[in-house]
């Protein structure tokens, strides 16, 4: 099975652990169990809890968490998906799986196992040099295609790094935005 394959049933196994775990249908009392959202620019968590939850003194994420929106736009998108490429070099399943949760629900339900199990193997199957050039990969803005205000094309070709990457071993994602942020939809 080529990477790619391996790569799109991990994504949609991942969806049905986060849809079922902590995905976007998740009630605000579950926010204290909710796992933390890394920041696009920096890869460090940032907490989830509401800016009146926090200490008066700390300022509010401007990351989007599960109380405030993502933002709604192309930006929005692409730091969403640079997010995943980043988690995906770093092998940080739970980030990976949150944010390719639909994709991850769609390949468990058409049998792959689930998002965490598949990303194991997937994670194998990327090269030490791919990983690393993952870490710092950044979206070319003019290769990413909005279908729709809530719909947006993620081809490979837009993906730039340190490495070389193809559709058979990391492939183009299409990103929808959900109940208030952008996943990992096909």
């Amino acid at each position: 099975m080529s990477a790619r394959t391996w790569v799109n049933a991990a994504v949609s196994a991942g969806v049905v652990l986060v849809a079922c775990a902590c995905g976007p249908d998740k009630s605000k009392d579950d926010a204290d169990t909710k796992p933390s959202r890394p920041s696009a620019s920096t890869g460090q968590k940032e907490p989830s809890s509401t800016p009146s939850e926090s200490a008066p003194s700390k300022k509010p994420s401007a990351t989007p968490t599960g109380v405030q929106p993502a933002p709604r736009t192309k930006k929005g998108a692409i730091e969403r998906y640079e997010q995943y490429l980043h988690a995906l070099g770093r092998e940080d399943v739970d980030t990976v799986c949150e944010v390719a949760g639909p994709a991850a629900k769609k390949a468990e339900d058409e049998g792959a196992g689930p998002c965490k199990s598949s990303y194991a193997t997937v994670f194998k199957m990327i090269s030490p040099t791919q990983k690393k050039a993952l870490r710092t990969a950044t979206v070319d803005p003019q290769r990413v295609v909005v279908r729709t205000p809530a719909k947006i094309e993620m081809p490979v070709a837009a993906v730039k790094s340190s490495a070389t990457f193809s559709e058979s071993d990391l492939g183009s994602y299409t990103l929808e935005y959900l109940k208030k942020d952008w996943y990992i939809t096909d």
